[in-house]
């Protein structure tokens, strides 16, 4: 991000790239904000039609944190034709685009590179009004911190790779992965949330920390409270962590408190994650409501997973 050119500061740009938010949002009109993301990566899955649901799924979800309705995307393609045929393609591009229809969304094109690996992601454009966009900053003292879906995903997968998981593991992970953001932000609209990101690459606190650098304040999870995929710690105890989440960790080694967490616990909270779910901070007295929401719309997993503090010597601090 540092790296990048510094973009001119225009009345428009409602959310640029000088942030580490989810996505880019430019004002069209006074009713209407254009939100712009774009993500794609390696398959994390054998089946050719689920990983085009997952990496869908994944890239639709930073429309849903900034609080947009996805209405457009374009397919972004590396894919070694000769050496894997055609068929393959057309069912991850079937799988995208059936879960592309499920977002109300339309496919209108993409583009295609012959690669030596398969790549697949989307180019996704939404909408929302100018003054209900959400972003990764904002959060303030005395919020508390709902997660929509489990993490362990990244550890999960791997094991997959390493035949380490049983096959209701690998069922669950993939319905986790697929699942869409979208019940998640539309039931939050209904709130006041004061920050809201999607857990991805960075894990858990990796998504944390951006929020707390942004609202300067220091955010404390409670590990008993956040949700994991089962078997997920056992795998971590293991070594089976993907090279992200190790790398997370890495990242993260100055801006965390553990306290008497142990290692594997704090891969498995630095865990990096495809199409992970919504971490939001709200007032305390919403806070049960929503999940009581996410609840009845099947995300079963949602919970309070901490609190909002003033600032103190680290970015984010875990409790057992």
């Amino acid at each position: 991000m540092r790296l990048l050119p510094k973009q001119e500061s225009i009345p428009e740009l409602l959310v640029g790239n000088e942030t580490a938010d989810d996505a880019g949002v430019y004002k069209l009109t006074d009713s209407i904000a254009l939100i712009q993301t774009v993500d794609y990566f390696t398959p994390v899955v054998d089946d050719p039609y689920m990983f085009g649901q997952i990496a869908a799924a994944n890239s639709l979800s930073d429309v849903y944190a900034m609080g947009g309705e996805p209405k457009t995307v374009l397919n972004i393609v590396g894919y070694p034709v000769k050496k894997l045929g055609p068929e393959l393609l057309a069912e991850i591009m079937r799988g995208a685009a059936d879960k592309v229809k499920e977002a109300g969304a339309v496919t209108i094109g993409g583009h295609s590179v012959d690669d030596q690996e398969p790549k697949f992601g989307l180019s996704v454009t939404g909408i929302a009004h100018p003054d209900k966009i959400w972003k990764n900053v904002g959060a303030k003292p005395g919020d508390v911190l709902v997660l929509s879906k489990p993490l362990g995903v990244g550890i999960i997968t791997t094991g997959i790779k390493r035949n380490k998981v049983t096959s209701e593991q690998e069922k669950a992970v993939t319905e986790t992965m697929a699942l869409l953001n979208k019940s998640a932000a539309e039931s939050l609209k209904t709130f006041h949330p004061h920050a809201v990101t999607d857990v991805t690459g960075f894990g858990l606190l990796g998504h944390g920390s951006e929020m707390a650098r942004g609202s300067d304040v220091t955010l404390e999870f409670t590990l008993s409270n956040v949700p994991v995929l089962a078997g997920t710690y056992e795998l971590a105890a293991e070594g089976v962590v993907p090279g992200g989440s190790k790398a997370n960790h890495k990242w993260l080694s100055n801006d965390v408190d553990y306290q008497d967490i142990s290692d594997s616990e704090q891969l498995v909270l630095c865990d990096a994650i495809t199409s992970g779910g919504l971490l939001v901070a709200l007032p305390e007295s919403e806070a049960n409501e929503y999940v009581a929401k996410l609840h009845e719309v099947g995300l079963n997993q949602a919970t309070i997973v901490g609190r909002v503090t003033e600032k103190s010597d680290k970015w984010i601090h875990v409790v057992r």
